[in-house]
């Protein structure tokens, strides 16, 4: 059901076809938990004078977060151009997606986040960013609200991304949570599905623990190679930026560690 972004979906056509059997949908745990913040008044006015410069809608399945599995992204519409796309799943406030937007203008960068207040927050960087360089906003700059694991298997193209980033993902350090973790074995076939032959997936994270577990199961894939050799870790990404958050990692005496994956 390849469309426009902003497109909804064909409700007269879905009608007369054969419906899509969506019996097992989302049968496994999803790497985060349902929540929401309350926006103060600017944040609502920005959220409706500037979301649909960046937020582009996705037809659903059923959750809100979820995306219709027939729908596929055309980049080339959705930014009005053709240039090597990075994708960060987990985008957060914005801070490292922003960053690297108003710096590297050849390249377009998808955000997918699912809490509105962080995509709030990157709007709000965002439109700052541009105003610093005279710009109305990020023009290689797009968010979308959206289950992650959906985006990578069915709507994102196989082949199409230049980077994928992972970024401080939720750690779920608790025994009983770690099948809610988003870095698994299903999670390195999908990054390996979307990304160019060459593509670099980008991870970090402040849990050892987890760090491990990154590793053991993206060099189980045989799609992906440790760009620094076997079990080794990456010097951190210079591109990403330093955040409050990241701070206070340091702070609390928990190294940093960087994972950097090519797509054979």
């Amino acid at each position: 059901m390849s469309q426009p972004a902003s497109a909804q979906p064909d409700t007269a056509r879905q009608d007369t076809e054969t419906p899509l059997d969506l019996s097992g949908f989302r049968t496994k745990p999803v790497s985060f938990v349902r929540r929401s913040g309350r926006l103060t008044d600017k944040q609502k006015r920005l959220w409706a004078e500037r979301r649909t410069a960046y937020v582009f809608d996705v037809p659903r399945a059923i959750a809100r977060t979820s995306v219709h599995p027939e729908y596929v992204l055309d980049a080339a519409a959705l930014f009005g151009r053709t240039a090597p796309l990075v994708v960060e799943i987990g985008s957060g406030l914005g801070d490292a997606v922003v960053g690297a937007a108003s710096t590297d203008p050849g390249r377009d960068y998808l955000a997918v986040e699912v809490y509105q207040p962080g995509l709030v927050h990157t709007i709000a960087r965002a439109e700052r960013a541009g105003a610093a360089l005279g710009r109305d906003g990020l023009p290689n700059l797009r968010l979308v609200q959206a289950n992650a694991a959906e985006l990578l298997e069915t709507t994102v193209a196989a082949g199409s991304v230049d980077e994928l980033w992972v970024f401080f993902p939720d750690p779920w350090h608790k025994a009983r949570h770690h099948k809610r973790r988003l870095v698994t074995a299903e999670f390195a076939a999908l990054a390996a599905r979307v990304l160019r032959p060459g593509g670099t997936l980008r991870l970090a994270t402040d849990w050892a623990e987890y760090a491990e577990q990154m590793v053991e199961v993206l060099e189980a894939d045989e799609n992906l190679v440790n760009a620094h050799g076997p079990g080794a870790l990456a010097p951190r990404f210079e591109r990403r930026v330093l955040t409050g958050f990241e701070r206070k990692a340091h702070d609390a005496g928990r190294d940093i560690a960087d994972l950097e994956y090519v797509r054979r």
